[in-house]
């Protein structure tokens, strides 16, 4: 049973997302009717949602092992990993997103 999902691939798409949105808004002046970029919330409840889903890998594949369903023990420890992996990297946004909006909210005007 092997996971399709690259634990490079799946932790970075939210970053990379906003790395995309941020270049095309800078290369494209207002000459032209662009798609609005999608809103930073929409980004991050994505890759939750990607965190969610290698999360449940990582539980059917640990599930699998202790059932004894085919699953090796190589298999189950790698999705793990990932899961793990990925959200430690989703905390770290999410706690750098906090820290930026302390320092907006602690500004005097």
């Amino acid at each position: 049973m092997q996971f399709a999902l690259n634990p490079v691939t799946a932790s970075t798409t939210a970053i990379s997302n906003l790395a995309g949105i941020g270049a095309s808004t800078l290369s494209t002046p207002a000459a032209g009717k662009a798609a609005a970029p999608a809103p930073f919330s929409d980004l991050f409840s994505d890759a939750v949602g990607q965190v969610n889903e290698l999360e449940d890998h990582a539980r059917t594949a640990v599930e699998g092992l202790m059932t004894g369903t085919g699953v090796d023990v190589h298999q189950a420890m790698i999705a793990t990993q990932k899961a793990s992996m990925a959200f430690e990297l989703a905390l770290a946004v999410r706690n750098k997103a906090v820290q930026a909006y302390q320092q907006v909210i602690g500004m005097q005007f």
